[in-house]
């Protein structure tokens, strides 16, 4: 579905609604610094870590030394989860440079990842969610979320979105390799403000990383453990992210969208629960952080309800739906863009 204007603002009182949305979170007292919350966060995660690498050289056996893989995979998507909170600042440090530092040891130190290509590309994405031509997320060589994207398609590309929907999570597997890709190009072109300090970090990791492998784990065991960390890892943000905004409304790239509309109408939120709420890292109330990306995690179900109200009064569509039928949105939806691709051939 593709939209090219949005719908009119409503029937509230104040002529900018988002106004007063966000006076009425403010006045909830959602929009504190939460220190306590992401003290615990942060010394939840370094035991969590502490324990994968203390592993390393007790197990024996290669299976379980694969299952810490596994494991380990786990918890590097829960530091990706740590890294895109102090991306936005919701563990505000007065000083900005503390914040900065403290999302380079996660990003680039921790995951191996170059934190200024994700805020950059993460950036681009929130101000212009799924807006063609704007939007990252949405550019993706291998995939076509709307059929024009499809057929501009060519060789290996075009083979894949052919039968995307069964081939997105196998290929997901290979993320993490994408995203050092891309923080190498990126470093490399220049763009980064701390190109030196960024490139050198991840240098530490990967050697850190490699070298306890092979320090403790026998060469065929420690290409094992890479592949399915890092493929697990790969699998699992994807898993966990493409629920967000996938086979949700398109916005052409002359969309002239409010801000409210746009972030509602592209965003998905899978319903709440304690164990969704930790296996999403909070990013299953899509629609809440979009509208308030500073809003620590542990808040935003409190201002669900909030958002819920002014959507319903100005009807905006509110998309909220289970953890299956998010999927089977997504895949139907993947598989509807590459129909076309698979008709032409037969």
């Amino acid at each position: 579905m593709t939209l090219d204007a949005s719908p009119q603002a409503g029937r509230r009182g104040e002529a900018n609604p988002y106004a007063d949305l966000k006076r009425l979170v403010k006045e909830e007292g959602l929009l504190e610094r939460q220190p306590a919350y992401f003290g615990g966060k942060i010394a939840l995660n370094s035991c969590l870590l502490a324990v994968g690498l203390a592993l390393l050289p007790i197990l024996d056996n290669t299976w379980l030394q694969l299952a810490n893989a596994v494991y380990l995979a786990f918890v590097f998507v829960q530091i990706s989860f740590l890294a895109h909170d102090f991306g936005h600042r919701q563990f505000s440090f007065r000083a900005a440079w503390k914040n900065d530092w403290a999302t380079l040891i996660l990003g680039n130190l921790v995951l191996g990842v170059s934190r200024q290509w994700w805020i950059d590309k993460h950036n681009d994405h929130h101000g212009h969610p799924n807006q063609m031509d704007v939007d990252p997320d949405i550019d993706i060589p291998l995939l076509a979320f709307e059929e024009e994207q499809a057929f501009e398609k060519r060789g290996l590309a075009r083979f894949v979105v052919k039968y995307q929907a069964v081939l997105i999570f196998p290929l997901s597997l290979l993320q993490y390799i994408s995203m050092v890709r891309s923080s190498i190009d990126f470093l490399a072109g220049g763009k980064s403000r701390r190109p030196v300090t960024e490139s050198s970090l991840m240098v530490v990791h990967f050697a850190l990383y490699f070298g306890l492998l092979f320090l403790f784990l026998e060469p065929l065991q420690a290409l094992l453990f890479f592949a399915v960390h890092r493929g697990l890892f790969g699998l699992f943000m994807v898993s966990v992210f493409a629920p967000n905004h996938k086979a949700m409304p398109i916005l052409e790239n002359d969309s002239q969208a409010d801000f409210l509309h746009r972030q509602v109408l592209t965003s998905r939120n899978v319903k709440a629960h304690p164990i969704t709420d930790f296996w999403y890292g909070g990013l299953n109330y899509q629609i809440e952080h979009h509208l308030f990306p500073r809003l620590s995690r542990n808040k935003l179900r409190e201002a669900q309800p909030i958002v819920k109200d002014l959507c319903r009064e100005i009807e905006i569509p509110y998309h909220e739906t289970s953890v299956l039928q998010s999927y089977r949105e997504i895949l139907q939806h993947l598989h509807a863009v590459g129909a076309p691709l698979r008709k032409a051939v037969n």
